[in-house]
This record gives C-alpha cells, sequence and structure tokens, in this order.
C-alpha cells in the first residue's frame, strides 16, 4: 500500500512538472516591497544637509513574459509595468515618492527538481513617472537604468508562482523643490531595492 501510495505521489508530482515545461509564453501580476535610496534635503540657502532613509510601502505590476525551455535551464524575458512606492520625512512632513517604470528582466533559470526552479538576470528599466508628494520634483536623472533579478520559483501546471529580489546597480537621482512656506530643496535616489511576490499563467 503505502509502495502504491508512493508511486502515485511520485507521478502526480512529474505530472505537474511536465504541464508547466516547454517553451511559450504568459501573464504575469503581483505585489512588491519597495524601499528606494537615500534622500537627501537641506532648508534655505546655507542650510545643513539631512539624509533620510526610505520607509518602504507595497506596489503592483503587471506584464508578460515569453520562455525558451531547455533540458536544465530555460531563457525568460518579461516585460512589466511596475508601480512603486515609498515614503520619507522632508522636514517633519512625510511624502511618498511614487515611481511608475516598464522593466524588461531577462532571467536565466535553473531547474533544481519537479517544479522548483531558481533564477537570475539584468532587469532593463525605464522610468515613465516619478512623483514626491507635495513637492516639484523633476525627471530622474536617467531615464534608463539597469538593475537585477534574481528568485526562486516554483511552477504548478500553468500557474507559476515566484519571489525575487531586484536592485538597482547605480544611483538615479531626482532633484526637488518646496516653497510653500520655507524653501526645502534636496535630491532623491530613485534606485529601487524591492521584493517581488509574482503570480504567473501560461497561455
Amino acid at each position: 500500500m503505502k509502495k502504491t501510495l508512493l508511486v502515485a505521489v511520485f507521478a502526480l508530482f512529474g505530472a505537474t512538472a511536465f504541464a508547466q515545461s516547454g517553451s511559450g509564453f504568459g501573464i504575469k501580476a503581483g505585489l512588491s516591497y519597495n524601499k528606494n535610496g537615500d534622500l537627501i534635503s537641506s532648508v534655505g540657502d546655507g542650510g545643513q544637509d539631512i539624509i533620510e532613509g526610505a520607509e518602504g510601502k507595497a506596489g503592483y505590476h503587471f506584464g508578460f513574459w515569453g520562455k525558451l525551455d531547455f533540458p536544465k535551464i530555460y531563457l525568460r524575458p518579461e516585460l512589466v509595468y511596475s508601480k512603486t512606492k515609498s515614503s520619507y520625512d522632508v522636514n517633519g512632513d512625510s511624502q511618498d515618492y511614487d515611481i511608475s517604470k516598464l522593466d524588461m528582466p531577462v532571467l536565466l533559470g535553473y531547474k533544481i527538481i519537479g517544479p522548483l526552479h531558481i533564477f537570475a538576470g539584468p532587469a532593463f528599466q525605464y522610468t515613465l513617472n516619478n512623483d514626491l508628494g507635495d513637492l516639484v520634483v523633476e525627471d530622474v536623472k536617467n531615464d534608463f537604468t539597469v538593475g537585477l533579478n534574481a528568485g526562486v520559483g516554483v511552477n504548478l501546471g500553468k500557474l507559476g508562482l515566484d519571489v525575487r529580489y531586484e536592485r538597482g546597480f547605480s544611483e538615479n537621482e531626482a532633484e526637488f523643490i518646496d516653497n510653500n512656506i520655507t524653501t526645502v530643496s534636496g535630491r532623491v535616489d530613485s534606485r529601487p531595492s524591492q521584493v517581488i511576490f509574482a503570480l504567473s499563467v501560461k497561455l
């Protein structure tokens, strides 16, 4: 009885893995927890610089993916719209820093066992829009940047679940100013540092 049950479990495990194998394409969506780089601000013309770290907040993403499958590895490019958010304390006021961008990760994956796999690769990022609460913020210095994606995933039939870490390689700052009461100015690093949870569906 135990032997029969064991064979059935392995058969189901293998069928599940096989259902997700092979080249193809699909859609994906998920949530993220993001913290951007430091914000450096000063009050007045001769004000001392104040460095503020970001407070992480939730964001989201959705997009498309394709996959070229090989016996033990795979290549998976993605095109994803991402909305990230983090918060800063600027002169006593909390300001949310919202960024909208297009991400194109190009991932190389390795199949460990059954449906379990790991992956990593560069993420090419194009910033569409950035907004810093009530402050007047300029566009980021570089619209196009490169980061890194690395993570682990599991495939269950046509569904895939993965968790990954994304990090920008270099600082990408935007200048801001606030003239409401006292002149507050500075710059904020838009480089992402986020943990991403994603659900994908093979079409």
